[in-house]
């Protein structure tokens, strides 16, 4: 079992945890990590852009002049791509640039990279995430008394407002609940504080799943 400290928002240890080693003591693999990061990107380009070729701008049907005695250049359509309002050459179209990754390999990459953090002393429990105003003053407080001075990861139970509110005007302070926890996410920030409830809301629901991948290979499904 990993042994982690667990903190209160005042930096004060207030005991420790134990998290499952067959999540968070795993080999750190690079490739499938990277795999995951280029994966999210991917499917968060919105790939909507576009513009026309020369057969699909309106218009230029009529040759503008003849082809010969004028003295200018001979030209077949007012919409070819060297006239103003005419078609693009090699006009970028709207595509689907989404990637997909299987649901062992996002599993596998995203502890990867905890335990990487866990390893590396960049992962911190907090006991609980919380404000009593929603004041960025606090956070601001929590932040120095952790002496934190990168990229900082809030990951929550839940959606917190007033944490939300107190983190959202501070440079480099990123908050999310654990649901919406990807490995882009782990890997983008620097230190990663994760609260009690939160990690194991996460642990159990890994543990869970993989237990009922086993049971389906050894029915055979």
């Amino acid at each position: 079992m990993a042994n982690v400290k667990v903190y209160n928002m005042n930096g004060k240890e207030t005991g420790t945890i134990e998290l499952s080693a067959d999540l968070f003591e795993i080999e750190y693999n690079e490739p499938l990590i990277h795999q995951a990061v280029v994966t999210r990107l991917a499917n968060d380009r919105q790939g909507t852009k576009g513009t026309l070729t020369r057969t699909e701008v309106r218009g230029g049907g009529r040759k503008p002049w003849r082809q010969k005695g004028t003295g200018n250049a001979r030209q077949g359509s007012t919409r070819a791509p060297q006239w103003i309002k005419g078609g693009v050459v090699f006009a970028p179209k709207s595509r689907d640039f989404s990637k997909k990754m299987n649901k062992t390999a996002k599993r596998t990459a995203l502890f990867s990279a905890l335990s990487k953090k866990i390893a590396d002393n960049e992962f911190y429990v907090i006991d609980e995430i919380a404000v009593k105003d929603g004041k960025t003053k606090e956070m601001m407080a929590f932040l120095k008394a952790f002496n934190f001075d990168s990229t900082v990861l809030m990951v929550m139970n839940d959606n917190d407002a007033l944490v939300i509110r107190a983190a959202r005007n501070i440079y480099g302070l990123s908050t999310m609940p654990i649901d919406e926890l990807s490995t882009y996410e782990v890997v983008k920030n620097a230190v990663v504080v994760i609260a009690k409830d939160a990690v194991l809301k996460l642990q159990d629901a890994y543990i869970v799943e993989g237990d009922e991948e086993e049971e389906k290979e050894a029915d055979g499904e």
